[in-house]
């Protein structure tokens, strides 16, 4: 049994194409864009911030560090 070649890939996508339309393979392309940007940013939520974010966090609100008494 042979694999999928270059031309029956080309066939099963013109077939998409004809089934769907551009328009709605561009909408379902930026859908599933946004939602792996979103899976991305909340994977990476779960680590620990960045150096950069740190600081900046810092920057932005300089009253957010705590003071102890010694």
């Amino acid at each position: 049994m042979e694999g999928i070649s270059i031309t029956k890939l080309l066939v099963i996508a013109v077939l998409i194409v004809l089934l769907f339309g551009t328009s709605k393979l561009r909408t379902l392309g930026a859908d599933l864009g946004a939602a792996l940007k979103g899976f991305k940013k909340a994977v990476g939520d779960d680590t620990t911030p960045s150096a950069a974010t740190t600081t900046a966090e810092s920057q932005s609100n300089p009253q957010s560090v705590e003071k102890k008494d010694v």
